[in-house]
């Protein structure tokens, strides 16, 4: 059974068809790239997944399960993390305390409950896990530093630590390279790589190199269209991904 099943997923936004019929499966334990050029739908598909976006027509299924009226809200409670093209750090949290916000799966009070003193051993076991979390991507140092005091690279570091304190089972990444240096990039491929077995990564990236090196399937859209899905290296063989990449620089 696949981990999540994109099905026939159509997208209008009055005379616009954002999506045509797209259908993605990701299997446990894969990392899975969603490529496309400029205007593809990808940003389209990762809301539709997530629940910002409802499809005019087709479904999404996580474990074989049918999501009918999920939200952003019921990511968690569903084993899914996801990272915004933006960081959405809280500039006047220090950084443990952001990851801290991703770790309310595992509360029963909620974060903030913990915080405000309703038990003091689950507040513990939470920054144990927020500190783990920190500590497994290199910035535990940095646990009560405010996000806007580091670089760049360390803050996305952050947000992705606070996508995986929930130890999701499926864990979306919009654009996880964006704004980063080459030797960030290479840094992230091996982060990305490291996360298996343990969890699914769905990732929309524009660096092709990265999206090469560290995905084991690929989906190709192209004006709202699937014209390509397979191995990395079926996918830079496929005359159609070409044309479209092509296309989109002339």
């Amino acid at each position: 059974m696949s981990l999540l099943a994109v099905t026939d997923v159509t997208v209008r936004f009055g005379g616009l068809t954002a999506l045509a019929e797209v259908s993605v499966l990701v299997e446990p334990g894969t990392v899975h790239g969603i490529i496309g050029p400029n205007g593809a739908g990808k940003t389209t598909l990762f809301n539709v997944i997530c629940g910002f976006t409802r499809p005019t027509s087709g479904s999404v299924a996580v474990r074989g399960k049918r999501l009918r009226e999920h939200r952003p809200h019921h990511l968690a409670g569903l084993g899914i993390a996801r990272t915004l093209q933006g960081l959405g750090l809280f500039a006047h949290q220090s950084v443990l305390d952001n990851v801290l916000i991703g770790a309310d799966r595992h509360s029963s009070a909620g974060v903030l409950g913990a915080l405000l003193g309703r038990g003091a051993k689950q507040e513990a076991a939470l920054r144990e896990r927020a500190m783990a979390a920190l500590a497994s991507l290199g910035v535990d140092k940095h646990a009560h530093t405010l996000p806007a005091a580091l670089p760049y690279g360390l803050r996305k570091r952050v947000a992705l630590a606070r996508a995986l304190v929930s130890d999701p089972d499926l864990l979306l990444l919009d654009e996880p390279a964006a704004g980063l240096s080459e030797s960030e990039r290479d840094e992230l491929v091996g982060l990305i790589g490291g996360l298996r077995p343990e969890m699914a990564v769905v990732l929309v990236e524009h660096h092709m190199d990265l999206v090469m090196s560290v995905c084991e399937q690929i989906t190709v859209l192209n004006f709202g269209r699937v014209i390509a899905t397979g191995s990395p290296a079926a996918v830079q063989a496929d005359p159609d991904v070409a044309e479209a990449y092509l296309g989109a620089a002339s």
